[in-house]
């Protein structure tokens, strides 16, 4: 029908590399599921750091946790709300299934260059790695969809039941916020509902349940995206020129994130904003791929590169309280140990003061 519908369009006039990869209305359920993934990731990580804030006010009551529950409650609800998912399902209903493969795979290598040098710090890496994944978690979603349900004879039928369970767990987990957010603190305290309660006793694991689910999605969405681009290949010498510049200029994005700053820059790091250093991330990355795929991509890749501009904003912009939620506890820990340093510089030097009294005292006694 959709097939009918367009062939009166008057496509001879549009350019090919603006063309759609699939049909519209694949696109459109693509997006809607990938939008729905977002919006259940936001909430999920929403109600972790409630029920983590609930847990530190219990045993010490300050000024940060005041803040950061001021933050959270500034959910997108609402017609803003609503407007926000169809603009993130819109920019990756056109966002194409091969940028869409490139984002998936810079940011899984990201992760787990990341992972592997965060150390003993990993659980607010992860927490601040969850809510930069967000259209990296739609545009897997998209991918993996495209991959999976390609060649199939009702293909709209299929995205069509994904589409409405997505939006079914979308619904639930934003009623599970919103429930949060405002008598959990009563319904736990008192033992009253099973969702608080279930929170309260099991809340911890909703963090290790999320990065379990991540690296589930993405480890299909990296056989998904290798799949779609090599699609685009007739050859293996045609592959090996696409692949050779991109591996070099992964590996360099990756270096440049990782690579620890001097002495001289890292306490002026620390105190950039941390929504203003990963917007700055985000520029680095896409500008990067960009200048890649002016070169060896194509002008619909571009396109798509510029999209993903757009909907990476549209997605760090409204959930700039969960980075400053998520790196607040970093920050005190710095405070914290710079304290800690200044109390202990004076009592180093009062041991190594009385340790000197002590060598000279027994030298005079010789």
């Amino acid at each position: 029908m959709f097939s009918f519908i367009i062939s009166f369009l008057p496509t001879s006039y549009i350019p090919g590399w603006l063309a759609l990869d699939t049909n519209p209305l694949n696109s459109f359920l693509q997006g809607l599921v990938g939008a729905c993934g977002i919006s259940v990731l936001c909430s999920l990580l929403r109600i972790h750091l409630l029920v983590e804030e609930s847990w530190s006010d219990k045993y010490a009551k300050d000024t940060s946790s005041e803040r950061t529950n001021s933050q959270q409650k500034k959910s997108n609800t609402g017609l803003a709300g609503i407007v926000h998912f169809f603009f993130v399902t819109g920019i990756l209903a056109v966002v194409g299934s091969r940028v869409s493969s490139l984002v998936v795979l810079e940011f899984c290598l990201r992760a787990v260059s990341g992972w592997v040098t965060a150390g003993p710090e990993s659980k607010k890496f992860l927490q601040q790695l969850l809510v930069q994944s967000q259209f990296s978690l739609g545009c897997a979603l998209s991918c993996s969809l495209n991959f999976l349900h390609e060649g199939a004879a009702q293909r709209w039928l299929c995205l069509l039941l994904a589409a409405s369970l997505s939006w079914f767990l979308a619904r639930q987990s934003t009623r599970m916020l919103h429930h949060v957010m405002a008598l959990y603190k009563l319904h736990s305290s008192q033992r009253y509902c099973g969702i608080c309660i279930s929170l309260l006793t099991s809340g911890s694991c909703l963090l290790p349940m999320l990065c379990r689910t991540m690296i589930i999605t993405f480890s299909v969405a990296v056989l998904a995206a290798v799949s779609i681009i090599n699609q685009h290949f007739l050859s293996a010498t045609e592959a090996l020129r696409f692949w050779t510049p991109l591996t070099i200029c992964y590996t360099l994005l990756v270096v440049y994130m990782q690579v620890p700053p001097c002495l001289g820059c890292a306490e002026e790091q620390h105190r950039l904003p941390s929504g203003q250093a990963v917007l700055n991330t985000v520029v680095v990355r896409l500008g990067g791929l960009m200048v890649l795929m002016l070169t060896v991509g194509r002008w619909a890749d571009v396109l798509h590169i510029l999209m993903c501009f757009l909907g990476e904003a549209g997605c760090l912009i409204p959930t700039m309280d969960l980075l400053d939620a998520a790196s607040s506890q970093d920050e005190e820990d710095y405070t914290g140990y710079v304290k800690r340093d200044l109390r202990q510089k004076p009592r180093r030097h009062e041991k190594e003061h009385h340790s000197e009294i002590l060598k000279s005292s027994g030298t005079a006694s010789k």
